[in-house]
């Protein structure tokens, strides 16, 4: 069983982050889950706090909201930039993204 599939059948709380330093702005994950990720006026993507706020902090993360996991886990996937870390809340461990076992 691989890293992704033990965190989705543990029902494990998962949270999001993104590397500013690799974001070239595509809004990619903004499309895909505009709930969790906006783009700023600097042309970056960034993760959204539970009042919308951007958290413009380095390495700020966010919980990944269970019906739009798909959704985030899907930008990680197709971000160009390869910035999008999805990782388990308990241990951060990256389950999703550049870093993924």
């Amino acid at each position: 069983m691989t890293v992704q599939q033990e965190a989705l059948a543990g029902g494990e709380a998962l949270e999001v982050w993104i590397d500013q330093d690799l974001c070239t702005g595509d809004g990619i994950c903004a499309q895909y889950a505009p709930e969790v990720f906006e783009l700023d006026i600097d042309g970056l993507a960034y993760v959204k706090g539970a009042d919308d706020e951007l958290l413009q902090a380095k390495g700020a993360t966010v919980p990944v909201p269970l019906p739009l996991l798909t959704d985030v886990v899907d930008s990680a996937r197709e971000c160009p930039g390869e910035c999008i870390h999805v990782r388990r809340a308990a241990d951060g461990v990256e389950v999703y993204g550049p870093d993924a076992e």
